[in-house]
């Protein structure tokens, strides 16, 4: 019997120090060259002219070549804007706020004052204590909290935090399939991460990187607070390096609502992980190419065409009689749209303006009044009540009560 207990000690201990070695290798292994995506372009010239025009491709840009990337008003006078398009570095984002960038010594770092795209206005930019998790870690100045840090290592490829010096500014293509040096000298399937041929998870761990709201394992790296997954590399497991912001149901937080959505843009990842469509295996590509569509959010095909080629009338995940007996909406109308309801507006990115919610939940009036996330129906009769959809969805007979009121 002791001697069982031993074994099973030492059987233990061996797997638990199996799995630390593990961990630690995949943060500290040397990782191939880097050569950057002009590079790839030689092998994959479509690929990369569709790329180049994305917003990935185009989420920093350095203003001394293109100047025509700065959309915000300079000059109208505002007493947000503090600074000039003289002192603007990179622009970052362009459709739904743009941010700008300064140079200070080796480090960048972002003003005060951010242009809302869509509302055409001036706003603060400024992360406050209770919000971020590493707001507490920087001085309260702005102009103190350098880029490297808080922002690069997602708007960038390749981002040395010993030099905070980058392969290239941008989400470019080894961001996605990990560093290209050799499979450039000698093109193989075997010398190049293709997240296709990864399994479910750590296919989708190449997207969460980026598009999610969560904390590094270690922190802080050196004293440096940083809030991107710091070693990561596609094909790693990123739970090695990452950890999602936690939720506790029922309480509303910066980063979630009551209910456990989205309150902010940059959190898709966190909603993907708790939607049906993760665990039967639905991948990001499965709606979206990253290197470039003509649709919106670089679909594959316009939103509801996309949701339609799994729940289709008569699919065994599509609904039960029509498109139109299901939403109880004109076929052609925005209510019949699918996002509509399973994906509505309700992550904020910038004041008013709101991204796409990716639980693929039904969120109903009842819901609101619970947990005070926003509803599916009342995002689009923004002139009508919880009360109003409430009665509306009591009069669909298809419809289950039990959804309709708690």
């Amino acid at each position: 019997m002791i001697f069982h207990r031993i074994l099973i000690l030492l059987v233990a201990s061996a797997v638990f120090s199996v799995g630390l070695l593990q961990a630690q290798t995949a943060q500290s292994r040397q990782v191939g060259d880097f050569v950057g995506s002009p590079t790839c372009r030689v092998c994959h010239p479509k690929i990369y002219e569709r790329w180049s025009n994305t917003l990935m491709a185009n989420v920093l840009v350095d203003v001394k070549e293109h100047p025509e990337a700065i959309v915000g008003d300079f000059d109208t006078p505002n007493p947000l804007v503090t600074f000039s398009k003289d002192d603007v570095a990179f622009t970052y984002g362009s459709k739904w706020k743009q941010r700008y960038f300064t140079k200070i010594g080796d480090d960048y770092f972002v003003y005060p004052a951010q242009w809302d795209v869509q509302n055409k206005v001036w706003r603060k930019y400024y992360v406050e204590p209770g919000a971020d998790w590493w707001a507490e870690f920087y001085p309260a100045d702005q102009m103190q909290r350098p880029t490297g840090p808080t922002c690069d290592g997602c708007h960038s490829t390749n981002y040395q935090i010993a030099t905070k010096q980058v392969t290239e500014w941008n989400v470019g293509c080894e961001k996605c399939h990990g560093a290209g040096g050799d499979h450039a000298g000698a093109p193989a399937r075997g010398n190049i991460v293709n997240p296709a041929r990864l399994d479910s998870v750590r296919a989708a761990d190449v997207c969460i990187q980026c598009h999610s709201q969560g904390q590094p394992i270690e922190k802080p790296i050196n004293g440096v607070y940083y809030d991107w997954p710091v070693g990561y590399q596609p094909g790693d497991r990123l739970s090695d390096f990452w950890t999602l912001e936690h939720h506790r149901l029922g309480e509303e937080s910066f980063t979630h609502f009551a209910d456990g959505s989205a309150h902010k843009n940059r959190m898709q990842g966190n909603d993907f992980v708790t939607s049906v469509m993760y665990g039967k295996g639905v991948r990001c590509w499965s709606c979206h190419d990253v290197h470039g569509t003509d649709f919106d959010a670089d679909l594959i095909k316009p939103a509801s065409l996309v949701c339609l080629e799994c729940h289709s009338e008569g699919a065994p995940a599509g609904p039960r009689g029509t498109i139109e007996e299901h939403t109880h909406h004109a076929v052609d109308s925005p209510g019949s749209e699918c996002v509509a309801c399973h994906m509505p507006k309700i992550a904020k990115t910038v004041a008013d303006v709101n991204v796409r919610s990716h639980t693929f939940r039904f969120l109903s009036p009842s819901m609101s009044e619970s947990y005070g996330v926003p509803n599916a129906c009342t995002s689009c009769h923004s002139d009508q009540t919880n009360e109003w959809a409430s009665e509306q969805l009591r009069g669909w007979q298809n419809f289950s009560p039990w959804r309709v009121a708690p």
